[in-house]
């Protein structure tokens, strides 16, 4: 997080863009850290490679964890054994993730997503991951969320305990609608990186959470 307290409210994971280097991608970071509250950073590796993707998240790591943020590695154990992340997201069937549950929890987050309808979110939930995010990584190309991810997240939250993450679409407006559903984290990524000003986007994102997110009981 990047405040004093922590929110009793559902909080932002960050989806960080591509980035053409570790430089840029630093820059992009650590402007949007800048602006509020974030409980992680989802480091995905897009389409690089190994070596490059390793590259970007041995600069990346560092600035995220320094915002008192969680840095989690997506679909790579080695690079997030690495770069001493705190996490790993993992996608695939339920037998991966228990596979990643039990060799990697409680040292590292591990957590999943792209989960498109019940009956898979309860065959993850099985696996006992950290969380389950619903959405894909990248598909944050509309402006609202998608109905899918709503009905799923607001269908999870009121009955697992796992912790939920919902997909918003690329407008920050759609924060209104995913937070309705109770979910405890909402992921951001095209909302916060595709206009010019990454710090004022978190602001005004947690602004929307602090008006509109329930809060959670104690």
């Amino acid at each position: 997080m990047n405040t004093k307290t922590t929110p009793e409210r559902c909080r932002i994971v960050l989806i960080a863009p591509p980035a053409a280097s570790a430089e840029e991608l630093v820059r992009i970071l650590a402007s949007a850290l800048s602006g509020g509250d974030v409980a992680s950073v989802l480091l995905p590796p897009y389409d690089v490679d190994e070596a490059q993707f390793q590259m970007l998240a041995e600069a990346a790591v560092p600035v995220i964890q320094n915002a008192g943020a969680a840095a989690i590695i997506v679909g790579n154990t080695q690079v997030a054994g690495r770069v001493k992340a705190d996490g790993l997201h993992i996608e695939g069937p339920a037998t991966a993730i228990a596979d990643a549950v039990s060799r990697f929890s409680p040292k590292l987050i591990v957590g999943t997503g792209n989960v498109k309808n019940r009956h898979t979110a309860l065959e993850m939930g099985e696996a006992q991951p950290d969380y389950v995010l619903f959405g894909k990584i990248g598909a944050d190309t509309k402006p609202e969320a998608h109905p899918r991810n709503i009905e799923l997240a607001d269908w999870w939250a009121g009955m697992i305990e796992i912790p939920c993450i919902i997909q918003a679409g690329n407008n920050l407006e759609s924060i209104v609608d995913a937070v309705s559903t109770g979910a405890e984290f909402i992921a951001l990524g095209a909302a916060i990186f595709e206009g010019n000003n990454p710090e004022s986007a978190i602001r005004e994102a947690n602004r929307l959470l602090d008006q509109h997110a329930p809060r959670f009981e104690e």
